[in-house]
């Protein structure tokens, strides 16, 4: 039996997400079959965005060899020793507009993020030009990214609550709807 829940976990933070103001549209759980390495992803986005253009995409990548390291720490430890806290998942949260007419400044863009999601919530931005045909005009699209390490230990100890990501995800992608249509339309 494992030390920790790991589907427990995904399924508290999906009910913890929603407490932030989330609506939670599709869970999806991949297990490699060679390496056994599994990852969880959530689609969400703030719950009065239903109808708008931004998802926002969250995924939690669990390395199977570290799941067992952080269980040989805590099975070695002794009963009133704290499990080490030197094992994390990495957690990614991906936003997504659709093609944009008019593309923001990503210099800008990427400073104000980067003052919402803080020094804990590091944010990056790219852009990229796809286009279909040589006769087509390029489609635009941003991608935004942020990454936080999930502690092994804090799970185990139920104290791994990521309600300050949350919260800054959530504003990230109030900041996003309200450029959304300027971007999308270039009133």
């Amino acid at each position: 039996m494992a030390v920790i829940d790991v589907p427990g976990f995904v399924a508290d933070l999906k009910d913890h997400a929603v407490d932030h103001g989330f609506h939670i549209h599709e869970e999806r759980h991949f297990v490699e079959t060679y390496s056994l390495r599994q990852t969880w992803e959530v689609e969400l986005h703030p719950e009065d965005a239903c109808d708008g253009p931004l998802h926002l995409h969250l995924s939690l990548d669990v390395d199977p060899r570290s799941l067992l390291a952080f269980e040989d720490a805590v099975i070695a430890l002794a009963d009133d020793e704290d499990p080490p806290d030197a094992f994390h998942f990495p957690m990614l949260f991906n936003w997504s507009l659709p093609p944009l007419q008019h593309l923001p400044d990503l210099l800008v863009l990427a400073t104000d993020l980067a003052g919402i999601g803080g020094p804990d919530l590091p944010i990056e931005v790219s852009a990229i030009d796809s286009t279909a045909t040589v006769t087509d005009a390029p489609e635009r699209t941003i991608t935004i990214t942020a990454r936080a390490e999930v502690s092994l230990a804090k799970i185990l100890m139920g104290q791994q609550l990521l309600c300050d990501e949350l919260e800054r995800c959530k504003e990230v992608s109030l900041y996003l709807l309200e450029r959304a249509a300027t971007w999308l339309e270039g009133s």
